[in-house]
């Protein structure tokens, strides 16, 4: 830790300076809402003002592969493993001593990004209706047609869609594709997003979902009294994906530097504290030693059989593809 704070200050003229030579741009798929406190606290700590390009993580991506060597880009730092996969080559490595800061499972096997914060995917249900112990630990069950037309999903949210990719790498295609079809047969819900799911559970619309586990702190910050509740599956199923939001640097950043000491700021105690304090999110800091917010299991209780978060962006063209074949997005 006394090497990653001598980098916060290393080269940017002492805490609280401000200079036009210290400056990074952050291309930035996560909301302008959750982190920009923290981007605060960064530039206020380094004099390193921050540029903020603001879109989806597969969005901008696509628009660094597109712009090549002549990026503006220094930093990429996305709400899932899979963007950054999808562009791996165009990042450069980390020193180990930044990798060492997070666990093998949650980073790059070639030390190119590393992640940031975690999120898994649970069952929330409707409290009121069904006990934690009388619900299935494994979510190929929740295709069975005691379910239908009370649960919850959001096809075309990349969340959904990375958790179908760890069940086709799981189970394969064909087991997958079986759960799809059944899940669209038994009625399932459509919505565009993890939240609306929640406030629906709440309402007694429907009485299970799959989302992030985060999406419930969310909805109880406003209905403290929510019938509702996560249920934490099996570590290691598909259904209980523990995937990052995570940064790189670009290979052709003109501030290598700069960007370095932003990559470590993210990973110091300091910055994965955030997540588990001051973030609207509850999501998991993901450096060993400390606590998730208050309520949330341990991370470690959480993680199975290591899945290579890399993959989820190879096979995103499938899944993609799948999803559609099924009915989901038509």
């Amino acid at each position: 830790m006394a090497i990653l704070a001598s980098a916060l200050l290393a080269g940017c003229g002492g805490s609280g300076s401000s200079s036009d030579s210290h400056s990074l741009t952050i291309y930035s798929g996560r909301e302008e809402e959750i982190v920009e406190p923290l981007f605060e606290k960064f530039e206020k700590q380094t004099g390193i003002k921050l540029n903020i390009r603001w879109g989806q993580s597969a969005e901008l991506a696509a628009q660094i592969a597109e712009e090549g060597d002549n990026s503006p880009a220094d930093v990429i730092f996305t709400q899932d493993a899979g963007a950054l996969g999808s562009i791996a080559s165009k990042l450069s490595p980390l020193p180990q001593a930044t990798l060492d800061r997070v666990p093998a499972t949650f980073r790059d096997g070639e030390g190119r990004w590393i992640g940031t914060s975690g999120r898994v995917r649970v069952v929330v249900y409707n409290t009121k209706v069904v006990a934690d112990s009388a619900l299935p630990n494994d979510v190929l069950a929740y295709s069975a047609p005691k379910y239908a037309s009370r649960m919850g999903i959001a096809p075309t949210n990349a969340s959904f869609q990375a958790f179908v990719s760890a069940m086709r790498i799981t189970y394969g295609d064909a087991r997958t594709k079986t759960w799809l079809t059944d899940m669209k047969n038994n009625g399932a819900k459509i919505f565009e997003s993890n939240r609306p799911i929640v406030e629906a559970v709440a309402a007694g619309e429907i009485d299970y979902g799959l989302v992030n586990h985060y999406y419930l702190s969310l909805v109880k910050e406003e209905q403290p009294d929510a019938p509702i509740a996560n249920k934490f599956l099996t570590p290691g199923d598909p259904g209980a994906l523990v995937n990052v939001a995570g940064v790189g640097i670009l290979a052709t950043s003109k501030h290598a530097k700069d960007a370095q000491t932003f990559v470590d700021y993210l990973v110091s105690d300091e910055g994965q504290r955030f997540y588990a304090t001051d973030a609207e999110e509850n999501e998991y800091p993901l450096v060993a030693g400390l606590d998730p917010a208050p309520g949330l299991p341990k991370l470690a209780t959480l993680v199975g059989k290591s899945l290579p978060l890399t993959r989820l962006a190879e096979e995103e063209k499938a899944t993609l593809e799948m999803i559609d074949e099924v009915g989901f997005t038509a």
